[in-house]
């Protein structure tokens, strides 16, 4: 059975205990919840939902409430008795009780083991009139609380994140390649990191306490199509802390191309959040000073480690390496420094990639890696959108000397009067630098649109991505899922390629900072390298999974 750790413990034992006795319990409440109105349910199945509830019995006030996946199992209910603990609902103050009641023996059972140690009694009822009545009448309320650092560590904390953005592991390392980084302090050996970004849709740092959480999760993961609830409930099971980058940006983008999303402007800024994910806690954005010493520890330790072996690091495969650092420890400056061992793992790396292949399945010719998944090579502040161009003006550009024209591999286009495209339009020189890049990889091979979710909101979108020659792939846009323009567009899309035959372009084009801005014109063309369009199953490539979303509510 899974236990509070140590550290958790001694936090919610420093909030007073109060002398009262609270009424919790689990119902389905499928009926107030719309789980059909979820257009990515398409196969028509309706989600079953339960709403956990703890009351306080004596003054008749909800401190907690929660509606989860009925298929979940009793982790929810403890996430839940903590948050009405420490975040409780209408601006209550934080205490313990002196009793908890529960109508189910099993539930009593699970919570005496997993919430040992703070000083809770936990008692059976066969019935509780007060759920009863709160039942009745249930709005569900709430959202994440603001991230709270320790305070004598807060500044250090973001420091150190902003040092790990600079740096920019995941130019490095993908999800699967492992980092073991050997703490022996604070109740954790070892914190297990796996680094996200490499895809470019969320950009952190993932510190496993244990390494069976990080496989399992992953397992989860690669169990094939689940709903959005599903995988929030597998999110919420892993067992570790976080640093994620938030990207901000000044203002909202605006005019025809708003819809596109992040991908039309560079961000202005940068803000680190950290928080912790436990089976029984959930998401936790509160931290204690201990859990401030070691992301310090920690960030410093990855920081020196990827500093000295980058470049081995950036040249496959997945090498074999090992440091031994001395970081001072922020709690004491007068204490000696602590020894931390940062590390990679290779075979771990290797399970994983295997784990993935075989989800995925073998092609014909037995090869199943991973495609590559890269955002570096369409700049930044970029605009880009999906059209049709008239074929004369290919014609006319295949012919200049001045427009780098790639051929399409698999013979002629059709003859048709119009061709969907991709246009990229950035300054002249960010231009050729991407025709260079895609040139020296073999040109563009394919255009994709592949279905991403958020396990955590629940978010569904799609990925716009190229395919190179050399098997990369590359990504050049984001479009939201569900009613809306991102949709339509898409929709627009896939009936010029039908109509093209499956034929399509990637057009480089310059002028964004002149009057040609969204709307290029011949001589703004510098590239175009013919294309097919390939579905996702036609490329190997399964639905990409968010593994964290900082700003869920």
């Amino acid at each position: 059975m899974t236990r509070l750790n140590r550290i958790t413990i001694d936090r919610l034992k420093q909030l007073p205990r109060m002398a009262t006795v609270w009424e919790g319990d689990r119902r389905p409440m499928g009926g107030l919840v719309e789980e059909d109105a979820n257009p990515w349910n398409r196969n028509g199945d309706r989600e079953h939902s339960d709403c956990i509830l703890w009351v306080d019995s004596g003054q008749g006030t909800v401190r907690g409430i929660t509606m989860v996946p009925s298929s979940s199992g009793y982790e929810p209910i403890v996430r839940t008795l903590l948050q009405a603990i420490e975040s409780p609902q209408s601006a209550l103050p934080p205490a313990r009780p002196k009793k908890i009641v529960v109508r189910d023996r099993e539930i009593q059972f699970y919570l005496r083991g997993a919430i040992q140690g703070l000083d809770i009694e936990v008692d059976y009822a066969p019935e509780l009139p007060l759920i009863d009545e709160l039942f009745n009448a249930l709005q569900q309320s709430g959202s994440m609380e603001e991230a709270e650092l320790p305070d004598r560590y807060s500044e250090a904390m973001i420091d150190k994140a902003m040092d790990i953005w600079e740096l920019g592991p995941w130019h490095s390392l993908n999800e699967q390649q492992v980092i073991a980084i050997e703490l022996n302090a604070w109740d954790i050996e070892t914190l297990y990191v796996s680094v996200l970004g490499m895809g470019g849709v969320e950009y952190g740092l993932l510190m496993y306490r244990s390494l069976a959480s990080l496989k399992q999760f992953r397992e989860r993961v690669l169990m094939g199509q689940q709903s959005p609830k599903q995988m929030q409930e597998a999110f919420l099971e892993q067992d570790c802390l976080f640093v994620n980058f938030e990207l901000l940006e000044d203002s909202p983008p605006s005019g025809p191309f708003a819809a596109l999303g992040w991908a039309n402007a560079a961000p202005d800024a940068v803000e680190p959040i950290f928080g912790s994910i436990h089976p029984l806690e959930g998401l936790r954005s509160q931290l204690a000073d201990e859990e401030g010493a070691i992301f310090l520890v920690a960030m410093e330790a990855l920081q020196r480690f990827l500093t000295k072996h980058r470049t081995r690091l950036e040249k496959p495969p997945y090498p074999d390496l090992k440091g031994s650092y001395r970081i001072p420890n922020p709690e004491k400056s007068s204490a000696p420094a602590l020894k931390v061992t940062v590390k990679t793992l290779p075979e771990v790396t290797t399970e994983l990639l295997e784990q993935t292949e075989t989800a995925i399945g073998d092609d014909e010719d037995g090869d199943s890696t991973f495609p590559v998944l890269r955002d570096d090579y369409v700049p930044e502040g970029a605009l880009i959108w999906l059209t049709q161009f008239k074929r004369t003006w290919l014609e006319f550009a295949k012919l200049d000397p001045i427009v780098a024209y790639a051929d399409h591999a698999d013979g002629p286009l059709p003859d048709q009067p119009t061709l969907p495209v991709v246009v990229i339009q950035t300054s002249r020189p960010k231009a050729k630098t991407l025709i260079q890049h895609l040139q020296q990889a073999q040109g563009v091979q394919a255009v994709c649109f592949n279905p991403g979710s958020d396990p955590f909101s629940g978010i569904h979108f799609d990925l716009g991505l190229i395919q190179t020659g050399d098997g990369e792939l590359h990504l050049f846009a984001e479009y939201e899922s569900g009613p809306g323009p991102d949709q339509r567009l898409l929709s627009q899309w896939h009936q010029w390629q039908q109509a093209s035959q499956g034929c399509c372009a990637v057009v480089i084009a310059c002028g964004i900072t002149g009057q040609a801005k969204g709307n290029p014109g011949p001589k703004e063309i510098v590239g175009v390298f013919e294309a097919r369009h390939r579905t996702p199953a036609e490329i190997k490539l399964p639905p990409l999974l968010l593994q964290y979303a900082a700003d869920w509510e």
